[in-house]
């Protein structure tokens, strides 16, 4: 059984996925729950543009990336998540390269959060390549933001370095966080649902997130959870 999800002094959340669709699927319980009962700000980076995710082949990759984008915003709004920053790059083309360890930084000195949610890149057979650059990113851009010397210019602009205190890794082969998202299950189906582009082709997509929670939880007492690895900084 892992550890239970323990108490620190986290006020303020950065969850920094590849995808729109990526947080409310890994973690969306969870954040309601730090949302709604714990009372914690959370904001979104959303990585690419998702434009690729998609099976019809009359569809403009343009147009369902605007898609995604609105998808994402009413996903958020269900959970309570109080700002998303779109970064664009182009899906399944996501690397974790100089422009987004920049962008991350940038972003991690902006919003200075005590904690970050992020894909882990080392999880045995990832096979998306924009999930492993997303994790590989964000855990790189933890130290720039930590130490004056790197990206000197954003001193100029007063962005001074900011150190989160750690770091949740989603779908960990060995998590030590078990998060209870019982209460929260039906938020986390109302937020997914909003992806209507991505679950409405899926044939009972809501007893597939069921199902997750049910396995992710079944050495545990309660009925549905997330899981994480966390890594103090």
């Amino acid at each position: 059984m892992a550890a239970a999800e323990t108490q620190r002094e986290i006020k303020k959340v950065l969850v920094i996925m590849a995808h729109p669709d990526d947080a409310e699927l890994g973690c969306g319980g969870t954040l309601a729950k730090w949302i709604q009962q714990e009372g914690k700000e959370v904001y979104y980076i959303v990585c690419t543009d998702g434009s690729k995710g998609t099976k019809d082949r009359q569809i403009n990759p343009h147009a369902l990336a605007e898609i995604r984008e609105k998808e994402q915003e009413k996903a958020a709004q269900v959970l309570g998540v109080q700002g998303i920053i779109f970064l664009r790059h182009l899906d399944g083309e996501l690397k974790a390269d100089e422009r987004l360890g920049y962008e991350l930084t940038t972003l991690i000195r902006y919003h200075r959060p005590d904690r970050l949610v992020t894909h882990d890149p080392w999880r045995h057979y990832l096979i998306h390549p924009d999930h492993r650059a997303a994790g590989l990113a964000t855990t790189d851009a933890v130290v720039a933001a930590r130490d004056h010397l790197f990206l000197p210019a954003l001193l100029a602009i007063g962005l001074e370095p900011h150190a989160p205190k750690e770091i949740y890794y989603t779908f960990p082969d060995n998590p030590d966080i078990v998060s209870d998202i019982t209460e929260f299950m039906e938020v986390k189906l109302a937020a997914v649902a909003q992806h209507k582009s991505q679950m409405d082709p899926v044939t009972n997509w809501q007893d597939r997130v069921r199902g997750m929670g049910t396995r992710l939880a079944e050495k545990e007492p309660f009925a549905y959870a997330e899981i994480f690895k966390r890594v103090e900084l």
